[in-house]
């Protein structure tokens, strides 16, 4: 008899699991079946963008794919349509939260089927300054990266390419959006990919307390502020997180040393890629709003920003490919004979030495200060950027 209650536990242990995922993705009961959209569109063109940042208009409207209003109002709509995964329960919205700077809460994400992705849904914010996309920068089309989560097994399942349009095509709020954003009705594959990179693109984050900073000499950070700024500066930091994104200057990825063995290869698992030295390498994103986009890395193994600091303090392992910029004496990369970039790490009697940075209390807490303020509070509040789906 007693081995019955163990079991009957179990059984119940496993429905409300099942429910909790199934709440995790149908959260908000009181859905509206349709979009509540302002009678005039939002103005989703960009403004207010720093000198040292003037490129960004071009690059937020491309000739390819200019940036309207009225197309990136349809690609809002498209954004958190649930109509986009195969069952009707995610959209590109539920994995991408504007209250958490357009990343997951999770370290993996809930598909459509209740199964979990592989790695951590990244934030969204400026991403017009990219040219390749996801962890392992195997995409280098913003239009050909959007559709790629709809059309996933595992994230929203439109596996099927002709599927998309035709069911947009039954939902009778689709045609007019389309036509004001393309000049007819038509719904297409290419018309949805292009009006959901001009929402994407229009996500710019300029307000932030760091975009102050930066044309002010720090006059408006406090002390700690300042303090965390000159740690990340002289620890190198900024060597990585260099540019007005707090990303590289060019599309680039690190083995931060996380694993002496990685379960994920990262870049060097991409098909047709010869070269082990990319074992354990992955984007370096944008430390934008990033105090809002726990959990942290790939595989979103970090909770909080501390633990972020931690690693880099005292918690670098000493991997075989490890990045020279976390290697003592290390140097840089260099082209070897038929294996693509190699890197020659610095060593002592062999041995691969990364850096102890050994961050005092006091430290960790002024880096931590100084990553607070590059969120962008305009961003994660704008209601041009929310779900339309939600009654306000």
């Amino acid at each position: 008899m007693k081995a019955k209650y163990p079991i009957i536990c179990l059984v119940a242990a496993a429905i409300l699991a099942g429910q909790s995922c199934k709440k995790d993705i149908e959260s908000d009961s009181e859905r509206l079946s349709e979009p509540q959209l302002p009678e005039n569109a939002y103005n989703y063109l960009p403004s207010n963008i720093p000198s040292d940042m003037s490129d960004l208009p071009f690059r937020i409207s491309p000739s390819q794919n200019h940036l309207t209003s009225n197309g990136a109002t349809l690609g809002r709509v498209l954004f958190y349509d649930r109509a986009l995964s195969q069952n009707n329960s995610i959209s590109c919205g539920s994995c991408h939260k504007q209250q958490f700077g357009f990343a997951d809460n999770k370290a993996s994400s809930t598909g459509f089927e209740l199964k979990k992705t592989k790695r951590n849904s990244m934030a969204i914010a400026n991403v017009a300054t990219q040219d390749a996309y996801f962890w392992d920068l195997r995409v280098q089309s913003l239009e050909k990266q959007v559709l790629m989560p709809v059309s996933n097994h595992i994230e929203m399942g439109m596996e099927d390419s002709t599927m998309l349009p035709k069911k947009l095509g039954q939902l009778n709020y689709y045609p007019e959006l389309f036509t004001k954003a393309f000049g007819s009705p038509e719904i297409t594959t290419e018309r949805i990919s292009k009006a959901l990179a001009q929402f994407l693109r229009s996500m710019v984050s300029v307000n932030s307390k760091w975009d102050q900073a930066r044309t002010s000499n720090l006059s408006n950070y406090s002390e700690q502020e300042k303090l965390g700024k000159k740690l990340f500066d002289e620890s190198g930091c900024n060597s990585c997180h260099s540019n007005e994104d707090l990303r590289p200057s060019w599309n680039s990825s690190a083995n931060i040393g996380l694993d002496m063995l990685y379960a994920d290869s990262g870049i060097a698992a991409l098909p047709g890629l010869n070269n082990s030295a990319m074992v354990g390498s992955f984007q370096i994103p944008s430390l934008r709003n990033i105090a809002l986009t726990a959990p942290y890395m790939h595989d979103g193994r970090f909770s909080t920003l501390g633990e972020v600091i931690d690693h880099y303090s005292h918690g670098i392992q000493p991997n075989k490919y490890l990045d020279w910029h976390f290697i003592e004496n290390g140097n840089g990369p260099f082209f070897g004979e038929g294996d693509g970039i190699v890197f020659e790490p610095g060593s002592v009697n062999g041995e691969i030495i990364p850096k102890q940075f050994n961050f005092s209390k006091t430290e960790k807490d002024a880096l931590i200060a100084f990553l607070k303020t590059l969120t962008d509070e305009t961003l994660v509040n704008d209601p041009k950027f929310s779900d339309p789906f939600v009654k306000k």
